[in-house]
């Protein structure tokens, strides 16, 4: 049975946003994007002193696609122009549907920013086709609790979006994708051998958040991502210490990418509209 062909691994680029410690996996000048998958920042980790500034993340607009943030370790408040607002601690996740046009805020809570603390997390962006740009904003949020999840003895695979099929069993997560994106978090102990099934034609998105694994002859630890074709079949992890990594896979959507600043869409005039709808205040504002 054929396996995902590892093509290529593609280092991070370190790109501090103020204190925080950042490496963007992509997009790079090696590696534009992972179609649907479009730019993946790694946050982290590092520990916040007492009456620190917080994360960099005030309001600001997003359209055209969605994001999902995996929080590691630390708080994370979310607040958004459609009224959503919530604090995920450590193995929640954030799901946002910018869609038509949003605005929202990831910040440190008060506490944190009083007393300091660790902070890890990551975000994901996640392309929407031309039919689905103009939906409706929405943002979801769910704690570790709150996940499907499968085990076996030395291994936890958390489920976020889509369904995970494995010999222990079958789940389905908690939240549903647009465009039917499967999204999960895996968790290893040291000298675990975890195997899944990727399907056909499907963009695989494999990034070690902690640790290090073994991907057939290549070792994986965090700040690079593997890129593999589409041919799908089993992979297998190996894990040489304790780890964690994010496991998602997507159809990839063959349009058209024009990308600005917070907003994706297909043509640089839709982008050029989307400043002018943010300007006249369409999509709201953070309370």
């Amino acid at each position: 049975m054929a396996t995902p062909s590892l093509l290529r691994i593609v280092p991070a680029h370190n790109e501090p946003i103020g204190e925080l410690l950042t490496q963007r996996a992509f997009p790079t000048h090696a590696l534009s994007d992972l179609n649907p998958f479009l730019f993946l920042n790694h946050h982290g980790p590092q520990v916040y002193p007492p009456h620190n500034a917080g994360l960099p993340f005030g309001p600001h607009p997003h359209k055209g696609f969605e994001t999902l943030t995996f929080i590691e370790e630390g708080l994370l408040a979310h607040r958004d122009s459609t009224g959503g607002s919530h604090v995920s601690g450590p193995g929640g996740a954030q799901w946002m549907t910018a869609g038509s046009g949003i605005v929202h805020a990831e910040v440190s809570p008060d506490a944190f920013l009083r007393d300091g603390g660790p902070t890890h997390l990551l975000q994901l962006w996640m392309n929407l086709p031309a039919s689905l740009k103009g939906v409706s904003p929405a943002y979801r949020s769910v704690e570790p609790q709150d996940l499907a999840n499968l085990s076996g003895a030395d291994w936890s695979w958390d489920i976020i979006s889509g369904k995970a099929e494995h010999r222990e069993g079958s789940v389905q997560g908690p939240l549903t994708s647009l465009t039917g994106l499967f999204t999960s978090r895996v968790h290893l102990t040291a000298g675990a051998q975890f195997t899944c099934d990727i399907p056909q034609g499907r963009t695989l998105l494999l990034y070690t958040v902690q640790g290090a694994v073994r991907c057939g002859s290549a070792e994986l630890r965090p700040f690079v991502t593997p890129v593999f074709d589409r041919s799908g079949g089993p992979l297998t992890l190996d894990a040489l210490e304790d780890a964690t990594v994010i496991l998602c896979h997507g159809d990839p959507i063959d349009e058209p990418v024009v990308s600005y600043g917070p907003f994706v869409m297909n043509t640089e005039e839709e982008i050029r509209t989307a400043y002018s709808e943010y300007r006249a205040g369409q999509y709201g504002t953070v309370d």
